[in-house]
């Protein structure tokens, strides 16, 4: 099984400044890469980490009880980390880590269907206690949902096209397996498409993905959540990896940084109240050479960061 390389992991806990008698979120677990090192700078603060991936949790937990016992794992969708906060208690935080990219241990691991590159049952839920899986969005979505999943989240031009061949196939036998839709949407590609670099059901299986899990409608309502329970100087970092959902994370920080002109009388002085709340730091962050060198998977991901100014 391949073992998962944190991507910006250095350039991640730098931005976070972590205080060692903070409180700290990484709302994206995984195999508890960026956690480690949250976790080795904090003496009496604490880390709180939420991944809803039942082998996730599992993993990471033995990883991070060989550094010290100041954190606690919660198995929940990110999306929903305010309430479980506020039923401790905790209103506010110093540090919120999220890093969007799929675990490689899910891609590896083949009886979970996320890859095109082994045979499996079409599931790709991340979460295997929901009920929803790429099996019943293949079989069940109509022509135009499914063409609508393609296109947004995969931005795929082929979608109308590789649709169509799903629902005609579909009506003679359901379509099962990840091989089986590989070779659907190769059937359906133009020779030249299918000579490009990149694999041919690269982004189907990103929409999919992205259906299955909400992907996008939970990483919105967490990231206005988050923005809410920073405290003032805290920081949060956020690691994306493709552009969908980059632009969310995009616009969300620009709409708390920004000043839209000024609510008061255009004579007045500005009023703090019209300073923002919040501020960028620094540019874009984009892997380094060696970084994608050493683990491609890293080649996509941008890094942004956004600090509370005041409460």
């Amino acid at each position: 099984m391949g073992k998962h390389v944190s991507v910006l992991l250095n350039e991640a806990i730098e931005s976070l400044n972590i205080k060692p008698d903070g409180t700290y979120l990484d709302l994206t677990l995984g195999r508890g890469g960026h956690s480690s090192e949250i976790l080795k700078r904090l003496s009496t603060g604490k880390l709180i980490a939420f991944d809803k991936d039942e082998e996730a949790v599992k993993e990471s937990y033995e990883r991070l009880s060989a550094i010290s016992d100041r954190f606690e794992i919660i198995r929940e969708d990110f999306r929903n980390f305010k309430s479980v906060l506020l039923k401790k208690n905790i209103s506010h935080v110093d540090g919120i880590l999220v890093d969007l990219g799929v675990s490689s241990p899910q891609f590896d691991e083949d009886v979970r269907g996320f890859s095109y590159r082994s045979d499996a049952r079409l599931d790709m839920r991340m979460d295997t206690r929901q009920a929803l899986t790429a099996y019943d969005v293949v079989n069940t979505y109509s022509l135009k949902d499914l063409t609508e999943v393609f296109r947004e989240y995969g931005e795929d031009k082929y979608s109308y096209q590789i649709a169509k061949r799903i629902v005609e196939i579909r009506d003679q036998n359901p379509i099962e397996t990840t091989t089986q839709l590989v070779d659907v949407i190769k059937a359906v590609k133009p020779q030249k498409e299918l000579m490009k670099k990149g694999h041919p059901a690269k982004q189907i299986f990103q929409a999919l993905r992205i259906e299955v899990n909400d992907e996008l409608g939970a990483l919105k309502e967490m990231l206005s959540d988050a923005l809410d329970a920073l405290n003032a100087s805290g920081r949060m970092v956020v690691i994306s990896f493709h552009s969908l959902e980059d632009r969310l994370v995009k616009n969300a920080f620009a709409s708390v940084s920004k000043v839209e002109g000024s609510r008061h009388n255009v004579f007045a002085l500005p009023n703090a109240d019209d300073e923002p709340k919040y501020r960028l730091i620094g540019k874009v962050v984009a892997p380094s050479e060696q970084e994608m060198n050493d683990n491609p998977r890293s080649k996509s991901a941008k890094m942004r960061v956004i600090e509370r100014v005041r409460l």
